[in-house]
């Protein structure tokens, strides 16, 4: 079967982003403990809010304290992490695991204490953001199962 040939604008084109087009980076210490590295950030176009990326806590590594005005989506690729709500106990985290935290709730989440963890976040923007970084996770808290 033919398709006919037809002009398509290029913000109506679909954009592949290639694996390693963009470099890794480091999570910057005032919203991250230990060491952490994000790949392949995305973000939507246009009137689409969501955006997102890979990202890799080594043994020990977690976020600051946040919450998320739209929630967050977590998608768990490898290794063994924690999740916690503010209040909640810590809930472990495996690969194949999707994780919905809701708006507004405070979270944090990262690596258990002796396995590395990879997730993809996913979240959308409202009013130009996606996240409200709060104080960091102290090494109390953590350690608190």
């Amino acid at each position: 079967m033919l398709v006919p040939s037809v002009s398509v604008a290029e913000e109506d084109k679909v954009n592949v982003q290639r694996s390693g087009a963009l470099p890794s980076q480091a999570g910057p210490a005032s919203y991250f403990t230990g060491r952490v590295r994000i790949d392949a950030p995305f973000q939507g176009s246009d009137d689409a809010r969501v955006g997102g990326a890979t990202v890799t806590f080594e043994p020990g590594a977690r976020t600051a304290w946040h919450t998320h005005p739209l929630g967050q989506t977590l998608i768990v690729t490898q290794g063994r992490g924690w999740v916690q709500a503010w209040g909640d106990k810590v809930q472990e985290m495996h690969p194949g695991d999707i994780v919905w935290i809701p708006q507004g709730v405070k979270h944090w989440h990262g690596a258990t204490a002796d396995t590395a963890m990879t997730h993809i976040a996913i979240a959308e923007s409202l009013d130009g953001s996606p996240v409200t970084w709060l104080e960091q996770v102290s090494d109390e808290q953590y350690r608190q199962r």
